[in-house]
């Protein structure tokens, strides 16, 4: 099944595709594109807000700008990632987790995916209409959203069939 159906399908039973992911086998390849793919799309979502600040305060311009977002979020962001799944890793583990260091990671990269469109939707509401209560009603849409899907990608990850061999 493709990425882009599984994303959509996750939003109707985030359960079953993460077991479907998990199901794959240990894909540590799979698991980086994910996150590779959802810090691409993060970037991307960025730029229209970007342009926006540019066009408005021309003392920082669009390409600085630029660089500076796709440090952050195509170079640092990975790595806090990673740091974040193993916590949430260990912290399931303090609660009877059964999962593994692989499991946490697929739950939150996926997670990660699976509300960049979201993502994308708020870069276009930032970009066109900027910051206002309709950037911060799709911000806080996206937040319960993640959490949603990250939430329940975690618990399967997190349970005893979920052991990757």
């Amino acid at each position: 099944m493709s990425m882009t159906r599984r994303i959509l399908r996750s939003w109707r039973a985030p359960r079953a595709v993460m077991r479907d992911l998990l199901a794959a086998g240990l894909r540590e390849d799979r698991a980086f594109a994910m996150l590779f793919v959802a810090s691409l799309l993060i970037f991307v979502a960025q730029l229209p807000r970007l342009a926006r600040q540019a066009h408005f305060d021309p003392s920082v311009p669009l390409d600085a700008r630029i660089g500076g977002a796709m440090m952050g979020i195509m170079f640092l962001f990975p790595l806090f990632a990673y740091l974040i799944a193993a916590l949430s890793h260990l912290i399931a583990r303090m609660f009877g987790g059964k999962g593994s260091f692989y499991t946490a990671r697929v739950a939150l990269f996926w997670s990660l995916l699976a509300t960049a469109p979201l993502m994308l939707f708020q870069g276009l509401v930032a970009g066109f209409i900027g910051q206002g209560p309709q950037a911060m009603l799709v911000g806080g849409l996206i937040a319960f959203g993640f959490a949603w899907q990250w939430g329940n990608a975690l618990s399967v990850a997190e349970s005893a069939d979920a052991v990757v061999a």
